[in-house]
């Protein structure tokens, strides 16, 4: 029995420790200088506009709809969302000394990784068929997490006269929900792309998230992983524990299981994304507690995604 466990955690591990190694060599290079903010800011931009858009297109695509297409895993991130929204919400003044704080506390709370981190952990285990899983929900989430964010944000930081309307536009024109919404277009019209299309798209996916977690990683601070935060570490568990055990608990309750569990678990238990850190500058909000949260997640996203992963292992659910 021990050995079985034990066999179950080494399959679990094998999936995440290869997204860390590549966190670790993004700290690494830019500690050696061999990389710096100019370089990471760019191919960060060419992962986000280009990489990251032309994967996910060809993947939703080139994939049997209706073998991946499941609602209740939809259902299950969606609603798992707004819960821990809406529980983030109500606590935050528990846990933020300064009011203004309080959006800053709730998008670290429920904004995940979903991108870039989310993707990567479901590419690794599964493969294409991991991607195709987590298109659909991705693109759904995109748009959440943006209207929620700026919600939330305008109402601790009290920027009243902000509109909506720039964020609405904003998500319309982002290329990842472009590039997914097109590729099932491309998909349901059953049109078949030229070699040359597949060919090329297919290089740009094999560089993208390699090169999407070395960014990430040479844009962690040692220091803000080093340091213990109480409001870091509270928003670390609604986004590391509360959040996968939300949507895990929702999604059995729906009769969800295999690799559909498995990739929502790994979407679910995705740490802070990087993003939120961006709106949280822009906004003038507290942007040591925002960077704070995203580098404490992501540290313990490892020990967290593996057990999760273990435990839905070892109850037979995935």
């Amino acid at each position: 029995m021990l050995h079985n466990a034990l066999d179950t955690f080494l399959f679990a591990f094998n999936i995440t420790a290869p997204i860390f190694v590549m966190l670790f060599l993004g700290i690494w290079l830019k500690k050696r200088n061999m990389v710096n903010d100019d370089f990471i800011k760019t191919a960060s931009q060419l992962v986000y506009n280009i990489g990251l858009p032309v994967m996910l297109f060809i993947t939703s695509a080139t994939t049997n709809i209706s073998q991946i297409t499941d609602w209740n895993l939809l259902i299950a991130f969606c609603v798992m969302t707004a819960l821990v929204f809406i529980g983030s919400l109500l606590t935050a003044h528990w846990h933020c000394k300064d009011a203004r704080d309080q959006g800053v506390f709730i998008q670290g709370a429920f904004r995940g990784n979903l991108v870039i981190l989310g993707l990567a952990f479901c590419a690794n285990a599964y493969g294409e068929k991991g991607l195709a899983l987590a298109s659909l929900p991705v693109a759904m989430t995109v748009v959440f997490y943006n209207v929620l964010s700026v919600y939330v944000l305008n109402r601790s930081l009290h920027h009243a006269s902000n509109s909506f309307m720039p964020t609405l536009i904003g998500v319309a024109k982002n290329p990842l929900i472009i590039a997914i919404f097109a590729g099932f277009a491309v998909n349901t019209l059953h049109i078949t792309l030229p070699g040359v299309i597949m060919d090329s798209g297919k290089y740009l996916s094999q560089m993208v998230l390699p090169l999407a977690l070395i960014c990430i990683g040479g844009s962690l601070s040692i220091e803000r992983l080093t340091r213990m935060d109480t409001t870091a570490i509270s928003a670390c568990v609604w986004k590391l524990i509360l959040s996968p055990l939300i949507a895990c608990a929702i999604a059995i309750g729906l009769g969800l299981r295999g690799d559909a569990l498995a990739v929502l678990f790994l979407l679910a238990a995705s740490p802070t994304a990087t993003i939120s850190f961006v709106m949280v500058q822009a906004m003038k909000g507290n942007g040591e507690l925002a960077a704070n949260i995203i580098a404490q997640s992501t540290l313990w996203s490892l020990i967290t995604v593996t057990l999760g992963l273990g435990i839905l292992q070892i109850m037979h659910w995935v």
